[in-house]
């Protein structure tokens, strides 16, 4: 193959060009064409290749529909739920781990889960397996490649991490898995009155709490991207840090953190101490609104009208303020000192909102 007539080599001197070529006689060696290696060129992705044939995908859905029995129009649909590009039942993007899980899944619904549960689980674990890959691809980045290195070893030595670490992250997600899933037994409720009704009701009476970054989204136009990244990641450190049981953090994205507790006084009391803490860590300012009242569970996450009062409450927080429903102050009302912070309108509810801010007791 030609690499210097079909402008591989462009623009490389020196021992850049030397890697370069030995680096494509390997992928050719394993089987890479030349418009595959071209195409990879042009998205600065020539030296990931080995790293993706590492991580393996040799099977088509067909292939493992004749191996586990399960059929390739649904394994395709998992892997569309996954958030995974869209393939056709001849394409080898599966690997040994997707057999694995046609079997399971050939499990779960001999079992008696039907195809829509296991779709909601699907489109969850997509969602979570999304933010996790990502975050562990740039973090190998970061940890392994050192400045001046030529695409060649680079290329090598990544492939061999991949093949050594990838495995051993599987121990690490069974046990996060099974931790939460004894949690979440144990937050369960499982009585007479479910046992009768056949099912457990998905909503529930809890405490909402969002909070946030004030100014994040201007930030985004004046500070650069890596420092930006940088907050928010430092947001959520502090957020996990701080939650203790009952209050629940479930989730966080960029500038804002999610919270629930069925019971007001501890979850203020989280919202107070993340705002000192982000003060504290010399970050921008943090504000909080909580609000209490139904809230239903799909997918991992909450809604209903506690949720919708939490957000628009944050929305008219005060920097490093903790804002509040009456329901959450009439709960908490001997735990905290509060001062009236007027009636609002919020949007989706008829009548003004009565609002009080929360502040640790004085000494």
């Amino acid at each position: 193959m030609d690499f210097e007539a079909s402008g591989l080599l462009d623009g490389l001197e020196g021992e850049q060009r030397d890697a370069r070529r030995r680096l494509l006689e390997k992928l050719v060696a394993d089987g890479y064409e030349l418009d595959d290696l071209k195409r990879a060129a042009a998205e600065d992705r020539l030296v990931l290749l080995p790293v993706e044939r590492a991580l393996g995908a040799c099977f088509t859905a067909s292939e493992i529909e004749q191996r586990t029995g399960l059929p390739a129009h649904v394994l395709i649909r998992l892997r569309r739920m996954l958030g995974l590009s869209e393939v056709g039942p001849d394409d080898p993007v599966f690997g040994e781990e997707d057999v694995a899980m046609a079997n399971s899944t050939r499990l779960f619904l001999d079992a008696g889960l039907n195809e829509s549960a296991i779709a909601e689980m699907t489109r969850v674990l997509g969602e979570s397996m999304s933010r996790l890959a990502t975050t562990t691809s740039s973090t190998f980045v970061e940890s392994f490649l050192a400045p001046g290195e030529n695409e060649h070893d680079v290329a090598m030595r990544f492939a061999e991490l991949a093949k050594a670490l990838a495995p051993a992250m599987e121990p690490v997600l069974t046990a996060a898995y099974a931790a939460h899933l004894r949690e979440a037994v144990r937050r369960a409720v499982l009585g007479r009155a479910e046992l009768e009704a056949g099912f457990v009701p998905d909503a529930q009476e809890l405490t909402v709490c969002f909070a946030d970054l004030v100014g994040f989204t201007r930030m985004g136009v004046q500070v650069d991207p890596q420092e930006l990244g940088g907050l928010a990641r430092r947001l959520a450190e502090v957020a996990n840090e701080l939650t203790e049981p009952p209050v629940r953090l479930i989730k966080t994205i960029g500038d804002a953190a999610m919270f629930v507790s069925p019971e007001p006084g501890p979850l203020v009391a989280v919202a107070l101490n993340l705002v000192e803490a982000v003060r504290e860590d010399d970050m921008p300012s943090l504000r909080a609104g909580i609000a209490s009242g139904p809230a239903l569970l799909r997918a991992g996450d909450f809604y209903g009208h506690s949720v919708n009062v939490a957000s628009r409450v944050t929305g008219l927080a005060r920097p490093d303020s903790v804002l509040c429903t009456q329901e959450v102050r009439d709960s908490a009302s001997e735990e905290f000192d509060w001062s009236f912070a007027g009636r609002h309108r919020l949007k989706g509810v008829k009548e003004p909102v009565p609002l009080h801010r929360a502040r640790r007791r004085r000494a």
